[in-house]
């Protein structure tokens, strides 16, 4: 009935007076009788925010929100019905007979309310709402000045530097924030940020109600899995506990001209920006999720994650891979377990002759999550006796003479490089690296002793025998001593090359032969041609199918891959990469036979033919899926790291049955010891490939690759090359488009039409998410293979949003880029090659 009064009166309120706007809206306040009707607006008093309804991008509904006045474009700090929008322009902003802030529609309808109780009959009177130039909206009693509500308790999915992030403990009651559903939509999305006390507070970040991010424990001065707080953009957080009540604040050391605030993504990263007045834009300065360690419970129970290293996932001194096969996999969920059992467990066994338990310092680390904390003034030696008495403690610190404890399973682990705390690891004698040394030193003197004797004895036997069929083998192989001597010359002399092959491994192949299995080079056998020289199928004696790379007379640049091929492809064997079966060398005459891929290079089955419609979406993710674990053996896997540095779709074979094999290794690049990146003068490759720091710089490393191979992914994915230009998308690249579809949340155009299934989708746009996150223009940004894979295999559920990419920008086309086009058109096998050199 009260409803049905307040709106008969507002509507005759809103009939007798909304045709004059000075009443419709005013200042920087809102009562009873002077509201906001949409599109009216009040501004806060110098000007700094403005309170009114808006419309976000790539949307039909109407809110009410808070953005800034003078910064463009419209960013939005606070919005009051993210659930409940209007769907036309009839709203109004007001404030209820009950003395609550209301969102009406068309109807009378309350959409949105403050809901605080009132038992004042006239309320409404004594009742108003002010828009501060923090960015609070407060709601207040005229008469007491008391604020019965503020925006600033009930946040959306940003902070102010005016702003608290509260946590009662004894309520579990929180004060956070919850990101939008998507960039278009402001409703409840999945991500939340809050204070977390249950034991040491830390700020956590939730998806579903699961921990996604964690920001360390508090040490008093700042989160200890926040390394940039030590530096002066992050400064100024103050942590207080009153009355078992936490509360997070910025103090207001903040510059008084600096704009900045925190948000939550709809992807569920959280990160400061901050107004650069000259640029007229917001920068990112800090971001949550920056690496895989960033994820919680990356390396599971008892693994150490640390971003500077690879595989960035390790077992804790002591510990062992629960999962052995998956560990090794790249899949590091299941964590780590004990490889010796603690004194304490054995003596519940009644085996009192174990070794005391130890305790390994683990040196500038983030802490495991979920500690228990004592406040009791203990030494550092108390807290360590402590945790030895209770058989389940795994860990301690002992930080600002607060001793903490850690029970069981140590989970998310992180390795700083400057800061962070010392972590005490319980483990068991027997795993102390000393000891273990010790041992280790025992063992090896036992077994050095007698195994030297034998291969003495051993070597004496082979040097005789080696001795009597030396004579008889220079007779037989004194053709092929002179080829491989030849060859192995040429490397020696060749300044690209460190090191020799194994010229034993590598076959050598008669000119005669080959020359017959090619119908001597005959045209109708030629599969493509390259800037090394022409491509030929043949068909030796025995019926083998092969494919020969024959090296052009006149080409420096192809004798200079012929050299690199042979060095690189012949110490590689895995089901993804082409097979080397030899090479002939007579004369002026160099040669690689292949094994022969019977359906050629992929780019004839994606592009401009009628195959895209029998290459549908499964037969396209196993290949997809087989390129990658093809280029994990390059990175990891194999006896030495390659770098491809010409990943594209026409350098992917097909075989009989559609599996990949990466094949063309004239460019690739090994890499030796902890190398992990290298610089070259001579820029080489193919455009619309080439990472942005290979191509301007000359650097590459693993993560150019794996910026080819998002460019692959998502021309495999859209069935169109990167270097097409799409101006009726607006767009100058595949990169460009793929980027502009992602910023307005609608992918589904940049899939190929055949292969679309609604069954599908989902596995379709991840493969696009994976495909942005590889081509993201700053190397670190980028995963490395092991994770695409378990990305692509959704073994890694949630992933993080991707940056902008590189190259979306229109390039100026030069004369190498216009004949690498014309080469590119040509070919239809297995090896091409363009080169590109660095201005």
């Amino acid at each position: 009935m009260n409803k049905t009064r307040h709106g008969i009166s507002l509507l005759l309120l809103l009939s007798s007076t909304c045709f004059f706007s000075r009443i419709c809206y005013g200042g920087d306040t809102i009562t009873s009788t002077n509201f906001i009707k949409d599109p009216a607006t009040i501004i806060s008093n110098t000007s700094v925010f403005k309170l009114g309804f808006f419309t976000p991008s790539n949307s039909t509904h109407r809110y009410v929100g808070i953005w800034f006045e003078k910064i463009s474009p419209q960013t939005v700090m606070w919005v009051a019905n993210r659930d409940t929008p209007l769907n036309n322009t009839s709203g109004i902003f007001t404030i209820s007979n009950d003395g609550n802030l209301v969102v009406l529609d068309s109807t009378n309808t309350i959409l949105w309310s403050s809901n605080i109780s009132s038992s004042s009959s006239s309320a409404a009177n004594n009742t108003i709402a002010q828009i501060l130039d923090t960015g609070n909206l407060v709601l207040k009693d005229t008469s007491s000045g008391v604020i019965k509500w503020e925006s600033f308790e009930h946040p959306t999915d940003k902070f102010l530097p005016s702003m608290k992030l509260i946590t009662d403990k004894r309520t579990n009651e929180h004060v956070g924030f919850t990101s939008w559903n998507s960039p278009s939509d402001p409703s409840t999305g999945n991500f939340s940020f809050l204070l977390d006390v249950r034991n040491i507070p830390e700020a956590v970040i939730l998806n579903g109600g699961k921990t996604y991010w964690r920001s360390g424990p508090w040490n008093g001065q700042s989160f200890i899995g926040i390394p940039e707080m030590y530096s002066v953009y992050l400064s100024g957080y103050n942590l207080a506990i009153q009355d078992q009540i936490y509360t997070l604040s910025l103090a207001t050391n903040i510059g008084a001209q600096e704009i900045l605030y925190l948000f939550l993504s709809s992807q569920g990263n959280f990160e400061q920006r901050n107004w650069d007045d000259e640029k007229k834009q917001w920068n990112t300065s800090w971001v949550s999720h920056k690496t895989e360690c960033d994820f919680y419970g990356t390396c599971g129970a008892f693994g150490i994650c640390n971003a500077k290293t690879s595989p960035v996932c390790s077992c804790l001194t002591g510990f062992k891979p629960k999962q052995e096969k998956e560990w090794n996999q790249g899949n590091w969920r299941s964590g780590c377990v004990r490889k010796t059992t603690l004194k304490c467990e054995k003596q519940l066994n009644n085996n009192t002759d174990a070794k005391e338990d130890e305790f390994l310092k683990l040196g500038m680390v983030k802490v495991p999550f979920f500690a228990e904390w004592s406040f009791a003034s203990l030494s550092i030696d108390d807290c360590r006796r402590e945790c030895l008495r209770n058989c389940s403690c795994s860990s301690y610190a002992f930080e600002n003479d607060i001793c903490i404890h850690w029970m069981d399973d140590l989970i998310d682990t992180e390795q700083f490089e400057s800061v962070g705390a010392d972590l005490y690891l319980r483990i068991a004698s027997a795993d102390l690296p000393t000891n273990s040394g010790r041992n280790n030193k025992r063992i090896i003197i036992a077994i050095v002793i007698p195994v030297t004797f034998v291969i003495f004895i051993i070597a004496i036997f082979l040097t005789m025998w080696k001795r009597k069929i030396n004579k008889h083998e220079k007779k037989l192989n004194m053709t092929s001593s002179v080829k491989k001597k030849i060859l192995k010359q040429s490397i020696v002399d060749d300044d690209m090359i460190e090191g020799e092959i194994k010229l034993e491994e590598l076959p050598l192949y008669d000119f005669e032969k080959v020359a017959i299995a090619t119908n001597y080079f005959d045209l109708n056998s030629k599969l493509g041609q390259g800037g090394f020289g022409p491509v030929y199928k043949g068909k030796l004696l025995n019926g083998q199918e092969i494919a020969v790379k024959r090296l052009s007379r006149a080409s420096k640049q192809g004798y200079e891959e012929f050299i690199n091929e042979v060095r690189v492809i012949s110490k590689l064997q895995h089901r993804n990469l082409v097979r080397l079966l030899g090479c002939c060398i007579e004369g002026e005459e160099k040669m690689l036979i292949y094994e022969y891929m019977p359906n050629l290079s992929l780019d004839a089955w994606i592009f401009g033919s009628s195959k895209p419609k029998i290459l549908d979406w499964r037969k396209r993710f196993n290949i997809v899926d087989g390129i990658a674990r093809g280029l994990l053996y390059l990175h990891r896997d194999s006896r030495l790291k390659i770098i491809h540095r010409d990943l594209k779709v026409s350098n992917i074979l097909l075989d009989k049955d559609l599996n990949p094999k990466i094949s063309d290794f004239g460019m690739a690049r090994i890499f030796g010891g902890d190398v992990v990146q290298a610089n070259t003068v001579r820029v080489v490759g193919t455009y619309g490939y080439m990472s942005p720091e290979y191509a301007m710089q000359g650097q590459f490393s693993e993560k150019s690759d794996v910026f080819s191979f998002g460019v692959l992914l998502l021309e495999i994915i859209s069935g169109r090359r990167n270097t097409e230009l799409y101006l009726h998308e607006s767009s100058i690249s595949l990169l460009g488009f793929a980027w502009k579809l992602w910023t307005e949340d609608n992918l589904i155009p940049l899939i190929e039409p055949t292969i679309y299934e609604p069954c599908y989708q989902l596995e379709i746009l991840r493969c696009i998410h994976v495909g942005l996150l590889c081509v993201q223009e700053f190397i670190n940004d980028r995963p490395n293979v092991s994770t695409i894979i378990s990305m692509l295999n959704s073994e890694i559920v949630d992933l993080p949003s991707p940056k902008e990419p590189g190259f979306v920008g229109r390039p100026h086309e030069t004369d190498t880029e216009s004949s690498q086009k014309k080469l590119d058109q040509c070919s239809t096998n297995n090896v091409t090659l363009s080169a590109v050199i660095a201005r």
